[in-house]
């Protein structure tokens, strides 16, 4: 039987619900949705999409952190956007914070996302043995 094992880490905001920042299982991570939060302040981050994307990329590099993994761990992304417009700014930054590593990914435009958000992106990820 497997064990699931709850991750936190202060670094990154923590859940507005009944969540985990991440959980894993037989050897996967899987990191709930991550939105513009400084973890400190609790609050949505100022400056557009380009911060919002940035500060999301920050939080899932901790939660990725806390679980003993990086972002070359990651098999599959979710990303959500509010406006598909900004999907070229997404798409330099996810690839910045990637480097040469290419998980598979989908990007969806959603009617509206927590605390008004611009972007939420969750993972997938093999924890490295």
């Amino acid at each position: 039987m497997s064990r699931i094992e709850f991750h936190h880490t202060d670094r990154a905001p923590a859940a507005i619900g009944p969540y985990s920042q991440a959980v894993s299982a037989d050897g996967w991570l899987y990191t709930s949705g991550q939105i513009a939060l400084d973890p400190e302040s609790g609050q949505m981050v100022d400056g557009g999409f380009e911060a919002q994307a940035r500060q999301v990329l920050a939080n899932l590099r901790q939660v990725l952190s806390s679980a003993g993994c990086t972002f070359n761990d990651v098999v599959k992304a979710t990303i959500y956007v509010a406006d598909m417009a900004n999907f070229p700014v997404l798409n330099e930054l996810y690839g910045e914070a990637m480097g040469d590593h290419r998980p598979a990914r989908s990007t969806v435009q959603a009617a509206a996302l927590p605390k008004g958000a611009l972007v939420e992106i969750d993972l997938v990820v093999r924890i490295p043995r």
